[in-house]
């Protein structure tokens, strides 16, 4: 995910002209002091074994997504930053009760984006109930990296390492992936591009290790990650028929909340068949589903079926691919999105 730039946009303008500017840019400013040389920390004594481990893996990473992935070859990724917290950022995404468009809001240099980040939980937690106030179905989740499109060399984070090597590989060709090609005022297309590059780039980057084992852990997990999304994108897709329709409001509500109760069972039942629990979708359900969470679902994978298939009529080349995906982010939005997303997101769109 970009981090909307904030930090960058403060840079270029004559000063950070709202409280919430000014969070970001001293958030960014923190997390730019803490960077290190990868090498240093990897050769530092003090280093832990496990992060040395980590980092060396990503030194790896770093340099095959660059040779072989064609992503952005610079400073980005090559430092490391001990931030001294589970997550760098909460994005905060809101939605009107009965709709799944999530609200935007727009900033220099990122443009408009379906999500606002804060360096600080209780910040983010605080606008939240500001909105929620307002009528707005909210959802709030910790990010462990972000972007700055280039505008700084992004380091790895300290809340990076705990998802282990193969997610942190897939992490850092994500964000490369933003730094490459961004579209102002597109979540859905950002994401959904980062999201397919960070999908080739960890199957082929499980391949050049040779590792078997894990490359069929990736397609269990990829298999499993979409049942949930094929499940949330059918809730999601019936919500917008009923919002679609005259009726009462106690109607509407009522009907709305017999559908996330329903979605709740449904991915209730989806675990068991996974053979148990996963704290993703308990720490969802207990937050409690609503537009909110599915629009943010919906910003990542909505349009990645339309990037696959994008990257197959390439015939896999990601020189191709990175190119027909330029050529479309010149179109205008609603062009491209007919061409990429579903039939229902080019409807609502």
């Amino acid at each position: 995910m970009p981090l909307l730039t904030l930090a960058s946009a403060c840079a270029v303008l004559a000063g950070c002209g709202t409280p919430y500017l000014m969070q970001a840019a001293s958030g960014e400013w923190h997390v730019l002091h803490e960077r290190e040389p990868i090498d240093k920390v990897i050769e530092d004594p003090h280093t832990s074994a496990a992060v040395r481990e980590h980092l060396e893996q990503v030194r790896t990473a770093r340099e095959f997504a660059s040779r072989e992935l064609g992503l952005p070859d610079n400073d980005s990724y090559r430092s490391y930053a001990d931030i001294g917290r589970q997550y760098v950022v909460w994005n905060v995404v809101a939605a009107p009760e009965f709709s799944l468009v999530p609200k935007r809001w727009c900033f220099p240099v990122a443009g408009c984006v379906a999500y606002r980040g804060y360096f600080h939980e209780r910040s983010a937690r605080d606008f939240a109930l500001g909105l929620e106030a307002q009528g707005f179905d909210v959802a709030i989740d910790g990010v462990p990296a972000y972007s700055t499109l280039g505008k700084f060399a992004d380091p790895v984070l300290s809340s990076m390492l705990r998802y282990g090597d193969d997610d942190l590989a897939a992490t850092i060709f994500h964000e490369l992936a933003h730094q490459l090609l961004y579209v102002r005022d597109d979540s859905e297309f950002n994401e959904a591009f980062a999201t397919t590059v960070e999908e080739v780039g960890l199957e082929r980057w499980l391949a050049h290790q040779g590792a078997a084992s894990r490359m069929q852990a990736f397609r269990t997990a990829q298999q499993q990650e979409q049942a949930l999304v094929s499940l949330l994108a059918a809730t999601h897709l019936g919500l917008s028929e009923l919002y679609g329709m005259p009726l009462p409001r106690a109607t509407m509500a009522l009907r709305k909340a017999e559908t996330f109760t329903r979605l709740a069972g449904e991915i209730r039942a989806l675990e068991r068949r996974e053979g148990g629990s996963v704290p993703l979708y308990e720490e969802w359900i207990a937050q409690g589903l609503n537009n909110a969470r599915l629009a943010s679902v919906a910003t990542y994978f909505e349009c990645v079926p339309g990037f696959r298939r994008l990257l197959q009529e390439q015939g896999g080349d990601l020189p191709g691919f990175y190119a027909a995906a330029r050529k479309l982010s010149e179109l205008p939005r609603a062009e491209r999105h007919a061409q990429l997303c579903s039939a229902n997101a080019a409807a609502r769109r």
